[in-house]
């Protein structure tokens, strides 16, 4: 006999877990209440133990009921989008679901996001933002640009496939007040502005300012003014623009307000760090037409250059 239930039954144990009712779970999937309740009654039957805890105030869903449905939610709506895909676009197209860090999709992606619709107008992509790591085992997410490091790991019960895009390579900006002269400042005057001028930390790349001033052969004493720190990269960039501080960034997140003379590069010292941007995936959608067609224009694009930490 099969251990897999079958997709009716499925379906009612989703719909039971998400309104805890199967008297409305039953509205939903166009059943009777008995209908519903006897297609759960065979599922955990089949699975040998109990989903719900039944009470006249309702159902609730039990630990393992729990831990089911958390995963059958997940290929249910995975099964639903593969079926809408396919209809609309007969396999040659669909959407791609992409979490992306702020500063980095704001800044980079988005403005050369043009050239992929152009070239791939069948694929629809989705963009949100998050900070810190992305859930993967979750149907909102099909992939995620985030910092870090290279790995391929396992996230829940599903191997995922990592791929480098950019590097991280930072230098040192701050708004003309704190240096109005033409010439970059040498090793002593920049020493000299850092005990005047605080140090914008970064959240996600703390080893920033310490591993950029070793570098450049200087050395964060008691004299070292430390600054306030920012989640997004793009904070700190308007905390610089801002005359706050000094702000350790990436060359393309500045282009603008260099060109406008908000900021003034510090130094041609420049400091990349041992991690950097990866696009990450579960193995099991590599074949997916949508991120397929996404991953090749963008480590393709990549390649012309473009950094950031976010």
């Amino acid at each position: 006999m099969s251990v897999l239930p079958s997709l009716s039954a499925l379906r009612c144990f989703d719909a039971s877990a998400r309104h805890g009712s199967f008297t409305l779970a039953a509205q939903e999937v166009h059943l009777t209440q008995s209908a519903v309740s006897h297609q759960i009654l065979g599922l955990e039957a089949q699975l040998g133990l109990p989903l719900f805890v039944r009470s006249r105030g309702g159902l609730r869903l039990t630990e393992a009921g729990r831990a089911y449905w958390s995963e059958v939610a997940v290929a249910l709506r995975q099964l639903e989008r593969a079926t809408q895909n396919l209809l609309m676009h007969q396999g040659a197209g669909g959407t791609l679901n992409l979490c992306v860090a702020s500063s980095f999709a704001t800044y980079w992606l988005v403005p050369r996001l043009a050239g992929f619709v152009a070239a791939h107008p069948e694929v629809t992509l989705n963009l949100s933002t998050h900070i810190g790591p992305v859930d993967l085992t979750t149907a909102g997410h099909d992939a995620a640009i985030e910092y870090g490091a290279a790995s391929q790991h396992v996230a829940g019960h599903q191997a995922v496939t990592s791929e480098p895009v950019l590097a991280l390579t930072l230098q040192p900006y701050a708004a003309r007040q704190w240096w109005s002269r033409s010439r970059l400042p040498g090793p002593a005057a920049l020493k000299a502005l850092l005990a005047r001028a605080p140090m914008i930390q970064h959240t996600t790349v703390p080893e920033a300012w310490p591993s950029w001033m070793a570098q450049a052969g200087l050395t964060m004493d008691a004299g070292t003014q430390q600054g306030p720190r920012y989640d997004l990269m793009s904070m700190a960039l308007n905390a610089a623009i801002a005359g706050l501080g000094v702000a350790l960034l990436p060359d393309y997140l500045t282009g603008t307000a260099l060109a406008r003379g908000q900021l003034v590069r510090l130094s041609d010292r420049a400091w990349t760090s041992s991690k950097g941007y990866h696009l990450r995936y579960p193995s099991w959608k590599a074949d997916l037409v949508p991120l397929r067609r996404f991953r090749d224009w963008l480590l393709a694009v990549s390649t012309q250059g473009g950094i950031c930490a976010d």
